[in-house]
């Protein structure tokens, strides 16, 4: 009797300690599964959070998130012929764009506000300073307008402008969208006047002017022959 006893009791602790192990074996599988290494979001391995994961309580100041380098990896599916939506991957807010290049363009030395309008192959920056000599405007029109190009898709045309009057006119054109039936009418009648009244920098480069448009194309100020732009319009391919 006494033997059956001690058999039943150590059966008994035996199958405590099992269920004690499963339960930390799921626990820490929901861990790895739910934390990892590196935190997935679709394809995409953010490498900055694993430095989070081995330090939770970690507190990024503003300061400190400008100093990070940015790290990003994609990783095409292994599905084979999966087709990839190119332009939802893609896409950009260009509200928050917008903010950005506004906000570094106020950094710049004598610029003290700036008005940002992106759409879906334009920037229009108009912006205030108090610099009125030819020379001294024409270097800060090109300061702006390389901000703008930093920040964007390489295939876009930036045009910049310190005449407080067109001001209005880039907000107006703010409200429509790609939608809107006048906006290509629009938005070319703000560029011509932005051309004609205020400098527009240094040419980009021997094949492109000063607003990034290839020197080859017609003079048209948004030449869909442009091979990046149409690149992206088709969806990458």
């Amino acid at each position: 009797m006494l033997l059956l006893q001690k058999r039943l009791i150590t059966a008994t602790i035996l199958g405590a300690a099992l269920l004690s192990a499963c339960g930390n074996n799921n626990d820490n599988k929901d861990v790895a599964e739910n934390s990892g290494i590196y935190k997935q979001n679709g394809n995409t391995i953010n490498r900055q959070n694993e430095e989070d994961l081995y330090n939770p309580e970690k507190v990024n100041t503003p300061n400190e998130r400008s100093s990070e380098f940015g790290y990003v990896r994609q990783v095409k599916s292994p599905v084979p012929n999966k087709a990839v939506n190119f332009k939802q991957d893609n896409t950009f807010d260009r509200e928050k764009v917008a903010d950005t290049i506004s906000k570094i363009a106020i950094t710049l030395p004598k610029v003290h506000d700036a008005s940002s309008l992106v759409t879906d192959e334009e920037v229009l920056i108009a912006y205030r300073t108090d610099v009125k000599d030819k020379e001294g405007r024409n270097d800060i029109a090109d300061q702006v307008k390389k901000t703008a190009i930093s920040v964007v898709p390489r295939w876009y045309h930036v045009y910049v402008t310190d005449d407080p009057s067109l001001r209005q006119d880039i907000e107006n054109i703010a409200y429509m969208n790609g939608a809107s039936g006048n906006h290509e009418n629009a938005i070319n009648g703000v560029i011509k006047r932005m051309l004609s009244r205020s400098p527009q920098g240094s040419k980009l480069n021997n094949g492109e002017n000063e607003n990034g448009e290839a020197m080859t194309d017609d003079k048209e100020y948004m030449n869909d022959n442009d091979k990046y732009r149409n690149q992206y319009k088709k969806g990458g391919s």
